[in-house]
C-alpha cells in the first residue's frame, strides 16, 4: 500500500529539514515532463500572499509535471480551505503544522521541536482524515506582534512580549492593537497569547482589519501602535517594524507542508514526492520572505513571483 512509504520516509525528515537550511536549487531535480500525464488535481490555497503564492508553485509545477490543474486558488481562510480538502472539493493546498495542532487537533501545548511538530500533525491527520503531510518546507511563518522601530521610545523601548503588560499597566492608552480576524478568535491567535503572558487590552484598543491593513496601519500607529505580523512577511522589513519576542514561547511552529487527500497521493505518491520534495528543500526563510516582499510591497502578480521562481530553482 502506498502509505507505507510515508512512514518509511517519515525518519529521513531530519535529513530534510538539514537540507532545506542549505537552499534547495543545487540538490533540486525537476520532475520529469509527463511524469503525471492524465492526473486530473485540484489545487487551493487560503486568501493571504504567502498562500497565493504557494498554491501558484503547485500550480505550475503539477501542470509542468504533464497534470491537469484545476485552479481553486484564493478560497478563503483557513477554515474554507480546510473544508474544501476534507470534503474533497480541493485535493491539495498548504497548510502549516502549528495551525493544524491548535487549530484543528485542539492541542493547547505547542511541540518546540520542528521535527516532532510535523511528524505529530503527520500521523494524527492521515489516521484520524486520511491526509498526507509531504515533507515540509524549512521556513518558519508563525505570529507575532510588532511596532514601528522610530516609535520604540515613545513605547517604553518594548523588546518582548511580555512587555506588553507593563505597558497595559502604566499606559494603557498606548497599548493598542491591529489584527485580521483569524488572529482576533484563534486557540493560537489574540484570546491565547492574552491567557498565556496575562494581558488584557483595554476594551476598544483592539482593531480588527484585513491582514493588508495590519502593516500599514502600525507602521502608521493608525489606529494601533501594535500590529498582528507573520515573521515571513516582507512587509516587517520593509516597512522598518521591530518583531516583539515571543519569550514565553507561546506561538506554535508553522512549517507548511503541500497536504494532499490520501486517495490522490496514493495513486501518484512518487510522482508528487519528486516534485514537491525540492520545492520544499528550496523554500528557505530567506527566499519565501522574498517571494512575499514581491507580491506584498512590489505588487507583483502571485503567479509572476512563483513562475520565475521556479524557474530559477530549475524546477519548472
Amino acid at each position: 500500500m502506498r502509505m507505507k512509504k510515508v512512514f518509511a520516509t517519515a525518519g529521513m525528515v531530519t535529513l530534510s529539514f538539514g537540507l532545506a537550511a542549505c537552499g534547495g536549487s543545487d540538490n533540486a531535480a525537476s520532475a520529469t515532463g509527463g511524469a503525471l500525464d492524465g492526473a486530473e488535481i485540484v489545487v487551493g490555497s487560503k486568501d493571504f500572499d504567502e498562500q497565493l503564492v504557494l498554491g501558484n508553485i503547485t500550480k505550475l509545477a503539477l501542470e509542468n509535471a504533464g497534470a491537469e490543474v484545476d485552479d481553486q486558488i484564493n478560497l478563503g481562510g483557513t477554515d474554507a480551505a480546510r473544508a474544501a480538502l476534507t470534503s474533497g472539493d480541493i485535493d491539495t493546498y498548504w497548510e502549516y503544522n502549528g495551525t493544524a495542532w491548535i487549530s484543528f487537533f485542539g492541542e493547547t501545548e505547542a511541540i518546540p521541536d520542528r521535527i516532532e511538530q510535523y511528524e505529530a500533525v503527520r500521523d494524527r491527520d492521515l489516521e484520524e482524515n486520511q491526509l498526507v503531510w509531504m515533507q515540509p518546507a524549512e521556513f518558519n511563518n508563525t505570529y507575532a506582534l510588532a511596532f514601528p522601530t522610530a516609535a520604540a521610545e515613545e513605547l517604553g523601548n518594548p523588546t518582548k512580549l511580555s512587555d506588553l503588560a507593563g505597558l497595559v499597566a502604566d499606559d494603557p492608552d498606548a497599548a493598542t492593537v491591529c489584527v485580521e480576524n483569524e488572529f482576533s478568535t484563534r486557540d493560537d491567535g489574540l484570546p491565547g497569547l492574552e491567557e498565556a503572558y496575562g494581558i488584557a487590552f483595554p476594551d476598544g484598543n483592539v482593531t480588527v482589519l484585513d491582514t493588508a491593513l495590519v502593516y500599514t496601519a502600525a507602521a502608521a500607529q493608525d489606529p494601533c501602535n501594535f500590529g498582528e505580523v507573520f515573521t515571513s512577511d516582507g512587509r516587517v522589513a520593509s516597512l522598518d517594524l521591530t518583531v516583539l519576542e515571543d519569550d514565553k514561547g507561546f506561538f506554535p511552529l508553522y512549517n507548511p507542508s503541500p497536504v494532499f487527500r490520501e486517495e490522490v497521493y496514493e495513486q501518484y505518491g512518487d510522482q508528487l514526492d519528486e516534485i514537491f520534495d525540492p520545492i520544499s528543500a528550496a523554500l528557505t526563510q530567506e527566499e519565501m520572505t522574498m517571494l512575499n516582499e514581491r507580491v506584498s510591497v512590489d505588487l507583483e502578480q502571485p503567479a509572476d513571483v512563483a513562475e520565475d521562481w521556479l524557474t530559477e530553482q530549475g524546477l519548472l
